[in-house]
C-alpha cells in the first residue's frame, strides 16, 4: 500500500503524508508571516513526488525582517535547493539576493529564491504564474488587450510585469495613492515596449478604466476576509469582461460573484499559486527538462482546500 492510499485508509489526506527523508534529502520551503493557512508544503511535496525528487518543502514562519536576514544567511550554507517568499517580505528579499532576475527587478518584489552553490538568485514567477493562468484557465490572451491592475503592491507589481512580458495594449495602474502607482510605471518604463502604461487614483478616471477594460484584476488582498469591502464598486464592471482576483481563499471571493452578477467571467487565484509554484520548481530543478505536473499540484491544493474547510469551526474564514 502506498503512503497516500495508507493515509486515505486512514482518515488522513494524502497531502499530510511526509515525504522520504534521508541524508540526502534536499530542501525547498515558503517565508512568510503568518503561515497558518499556507497551501505550498502540500501542493510542493505532491509535485516532488510525482516528479521523483528527493526534496521536501517545509513552511518557515518569520515574525520580522531581522529573522529574514538571519534565516536567509543560514540557508546559504544548508542543502536548499530554494525557497519561496511571501507577504510581508518579497520586497525586502528584492535586497538580500546576490542576484535578482528582470521580472523581479521589473516587479519590485522576489517570491521565489534559487540557491546556487551558495548565492541566492530571486525570481518573481508570480506574473508569470499569472498570464499563465489567464491563458490555461480562463482561454485569454493578454496580448493587444486593456487590463486595469487594482493595487500598487508587490501582488500588483508582479501582474504588472506579466501584462507587459506579454504585451498587453493597455495597462492603468488604480491605487489609493497616486504616486504608489506612478513610482509603479516608473520602474519599468524602459520596457513598456508597445504597452501604454497609465496610472489613476481610485475614483472617477478608475471607474472609466474599468468600464473600457478587457481585464480587470484585484490586486490587492480585499477579500481574504468577510468583511473586507469590494475593491471597485460592482457596477463598474462590465459583461463580458475577465475579472480576476489574485486572492485564493477563498475559492470564489465576494468580487468574484459580484462580477459575475454583472455578468463578467471570473477567474480566482488559486490557478496563479499553482503555475507560479511549478515555475519555482522548474527553475530550482536546473539542468533538467522536466515539467513539474500542475495537474497534481493543483489535485493537492484542492484536497488541502477542502480538509481546511472540513476542520474550520463553524463561521470560520478558511
Amino acid at each position: 500500500m502506498t503512503a497516500g492510499a495508507l493515509a486515505r485508509a486512514e482518515g488522513r489526506p494524502a497531502h499530510h503524508v511526509p515525504p522520504h527523508i534521508d541524508p540526502l534529502t534536499k530542501l525547498a520551503g515558503v517565508i512568510g508571516w503568518p503561515l497558518d493557512h499556507t497551501l505550498s508544503p502540500a501542493i510542493h511535496n505532491a509535485a516532488y513526488a510525482a516528479m521523483g525528487l528527493n526534496w521536501v518543502y517545509i513552511p518557515m514562519p518569520l515574525r520580522s525582517g531581522g529573522d529574514l536576514m538571519r534565516v536567509a544567511s543560514a540557508i546559504r550554507v544548508l542543502p536548499f535547493v530554494g525557497f519561496n517568499v511571501t507577504m510581508p517580505y518579497k520586497r525586502l528579499m528584492l535586497n538580500i539576493c546576490d542576484e535578482v532576475a528582470t521580472a523581479a527587478r521589473l516587479a519590485g518584489a522576489v517570491n521565489a529564491v534559487h540557491v546556487d552553490d551558495g548565492r541566492l538568485i530571486g525570481y518573481n514567477t508570480d506574473g508569470r504564474g499569472f498570464v499563465e493562468s489567464l491563458r490555461q484557465d480562463a482561454d485569454f490572451d493578454v496580448k493587444g488587450k486593456r487590463a486595469v491592475v487594482i493595487g500598487t503592491g508587490g501582488a500588483a507589481g508582479a501582474a504588472f510585469v506579466g501584462l507587459l512580458l506579454e504585451r498587453a495594449g493597455h495597462v492603468t495602474i488604480a491605487g489609493r495613492r497616486l504616486d504608489a502607482a506612478e513610482v509603479m510605471i516608473d520602474n519599468v518604463v524602459s520596457s513598456l515596449r508597445q504597452t501604454v502604461a497609465v496610472a489613476v487614483e481610485l475614483g472617477p478616471k478608475a471607474r472609466e478604466a474599468v468600464e473600457a477594460a478587457d481585464l480587470v484584476i484585484n490586486a490587492t488582498p480585499l477579500g481574504m476576509a468577510p468583511s473586507d469591502e469590494l475593491p471597485v464598486p460592482p457596477e463598474w464592471i462590465q459583461p463580458g469582461q475577465v475579472v480576476a482576483d489574485m486572492v485564493y481563499r477563498p475559492a470564489v471571493t465576494p468580487f468574484m460573484d459580484a462580477a459575475a452578477a454583472r455578468g463578467a467571467r471570473t477567474l480566482g487565484g488559486l490557478g496563479m499559486l499553482i503555475d507560479q509554484g511549478a515555475i519555482a520548481i522548474e527553475i530550482w530543478n536546473q539542468g533538467s527538462q522536466a515539467v513539474a505536473p500542475r495537474d497534481v499540484m493543483r489535485a493537492a491544493a484542492t484536497e488541502a482546500l477542502g480538509a481546511a474547510v472540513a476542520a474550520a469551526p463553524r463561521g470560520a474564514v478558511t
